[in-house]
């Protein structure tokens, strides 16, 4: 996903059939962000960073489960298994590995959630007007209970999913495979799916409507002005990255392909970011690789990052991953 990134977005599952008022959230695809060592780690303080750069606020919670000995037990046994060659020491491309597989294992793992609740008539699959209706059922079924705000959500996002369904479903028969169906629903993790990524992003942050994310445009989607307040350092450090960075041809405006390079820069790997992030704290002897003991020295970092599988490897025991 988030890969995070996450990651990033919010299902519209409704739970209790096409009678119960789903709650519709819209949440942007990818939130791209910038390489670790750009943002400031205070880990002799908090690792609240690493935390939520690895499982988001919620997710971090599953930390304060367990005692410290409990988590440094069973974090011992995740070390085992991330050192691949079995020499004793875990590489920064162990951990890099291990940190997608537990990414892909998560995201395989959350459509596996919801597909009950979508394949209705059981077949394996998921046919659009499945969804449509699990989705949207009620908006449709009940247009003089919906509110302005329902009413507006409901007409942008049922077009939208089905635009993002047509394209995850490859052999265009309407229906989603189990691979289609998670192309659908993380659609930042395929390559066919890319565009559909920068779209929705262009149109959610393209308030005009011409096409273009603009630089107001763009720092509007992550700050909100207050009346006669001035912007943060933060805020004119990011006007300059649009000046300087974003805006590749220098027309001070954002196209697609300049979308594209920001929120799914190929040059950039987020695991193999944090992985580095990770050997580099803990690397007492500085040899670029980590033996069980430092990782147990610096157990409260790994705890409840996605190396531990979103915190869930901690609280569970699993055979093999």
């Amino acid at each position: 996903m988030g890969f995070q990134a996450a990651c990033c977005f919010v299902l519209l599952l409704c739970t209790g059939g096409s009678f119960s008022k789903p709650t519709l959230r819209k949440e942007r695809v990818a939130h791209p962000d910038p390489p670790l060592s750009d943002l400031l780690h205070e880990d002799n303080q908090s690792f609240q960073y690493d935390h939520e750069a690895f499982l988001g606020k919620e997710e971090a919670k599953t930390f304060d489960q367990l005692t410290a000995e409990e988590s440094k037990e069973k974090l011992g046994k995740i070390v085992d298994r991330i050192d691949d060659n079995k020499d004793g020491y875990v590489t920064t491309e162990e951990l890099k590995n291990w940190i997608k597989r537990v990414q892909k294992r998560y995201i395989y793992e959350n459509v596996a959630k919801v597909w009950r609740d979508y394949d209705v008539n059981k077949d394996n699959k998921i046919s659009w007007e499945e969804y449509k209706q699990a989705t949207y059922g009620y908006y449709l079924e009940n247009p003089e209970f919906q509110d302005a705000t329902d009413q507006h959500s409901f007409k942008k996002m049922l077009p939208r999913d089905e635009r993002r369904f047509k394209t995850a479903d490859l052999d265009g028969d309407s229906t989603a495979t189990r691979e289609e169906f998670t192309a659908f629903l993380h659609p930042e993790e395929f390559e066919h799916m890319k565009d559909i990524v920068v779209l929705e992003t262009l149109e959610d942050i393209d308030k005009n409507e011409d096409g273009f994310v603009d630089q107001d445009e763009y720092i509007a989607d992550m700050f909100s002005h207050e009346e006669g307040g001035p912007e943060p350092d933060w805020v004119i450090t990011e006007r300059e990255q649009f000046s300087d960075f974003r805006d590749i041809n220098k027309d001070g405006k954002l196209d697609k392909e300049e979308i594209r390079h920001w929120i799914l820069p190929q040059d950039y790997d987020h695991a193999q970011a944090e992985a580095r992030h990770l050997v580099y704290e803990s690397d007492v002897d500085k040899d670029q690789k980590l033996t069980k003991e430092e990782i147990l020295e610096n157990w409260n970092m790994f705890v409840g990052s996605q190396a531990t599988n979103y915190g869930e490897d901690l609280t569970k025991n699993h055979d093999e991953l």
